[in-house]
């Protein structure tokens, strides 16, 4: 396995633990959600780092180079990632336009980061499972 696709890996199961454990704490135990998501947020950039050295270090020959293959799967993943930021910036606009409360404004924006982080990671690893074809 390739440490790009071990990277996208890496970036779905993240993203995944890191918005189901904010949302037990926030809706199952009623704690306060700007801590919690902050908390959320910075507990999972930091275990993306962690996992991203520990999977570098584990990989042999992950020397840091990337070929034309691996640039236009990544290149292709955000592509297909950034809908839903567009998505969550216009959800959230309108959220507000609606003058609804922050929590929901919020919580808006961070799913749209959220899913765009599962939908450009799914999209990462099927192309390197499945075999990319650019356009």
């Amino acid at each position: 396995m390739a440490i790009e696709e071990k990277r996208a890996w890496i970036l779905l199961v993240v993203a995944v633990c890191g918005y189901t454990t904010y949302l037990v704490l926030v809706f199952g135990l009623a704690a306060s959600y700007v801590p919690t998501m902050l908390w959320a947020i910075g507990g999972g950039i930091v275990a993306g780092i962690v996992l991203h050295i520990v999977a570098s270090v584990l990989t042999p020959g992950a020397d840091g180079r990337v070929d034309q293959r691996d640039r236009e799967i990544g290149r292709f993943g955000e592509h297909v990632g950034q809908s839903f930021v567009v998505l969550g910036g216009v959800g959230a606009l309108g959220l507000a336009l609606a003058g609804a409360a922050h929590f929901w404004i919020a919580n808006a924006i961070y799913l749209a980061f959220v899913l765009s982080a599962v939908l450009g990671s799914t999209a990462k690893v099927v192309a390197y499972r499945r075999g990319f074809q650019p356009w």
